[in-house]
């Protein structure tokens, strides 16, 4: 049984990130599918931009991020900070804000996380 908190931080501009997306969404995905583990996703800086985009029914990754939209949370406080706090409240994604309006990188440690950013 594994723990895995994936945490996509990468942002919505330029090639390299939508690489850094599509593998954060794979990697919660194989977690999301193997009996006994446990996986969060988090998007967390400027990874919260995502969210929109994935949300929509035309983007190329929408159907990969429904597989492990379950698991998947947002940095309150990051939400706001890059102008996506609407579109996460109509989403109705869960957000983080138990330390100081971010996710508590400290308690996954705490309940035996591996942390995995993208």
């Amino acid at each position: 049984m594994a723990k895995a908190a994936v945490v996509i931080l990468a942002g919505t501009e330029g090639h390299a990130n939508v690489g850094r997306v599509v593998n954060g969404l794979e990697t919660a995905k194989e977690f999301a599918e193997t009996d006994g583990d446990e996986v969060e996703l988090i998007f967390d800086g400027a990874g919260t931009q995502w969210v929109p985009e994935l949300e929509d029914e035309d983007s190329d990754y929408h159907e990969l991020y429904q597989t492990v939209r379950d698991e998947a949370s947002v940095c309150d406080f990051c939400s706001g900070a890059f102008g996506v706090e609407d579109a996460v409240a109509d989403a109705g994604v869960v957000t983080l804000d138990d330390h100081d309006g971010h996710p508590s990188v400290r308690s996954l440690v705490d309940d035996d996380y591996e942390i995995i950013t993208f």
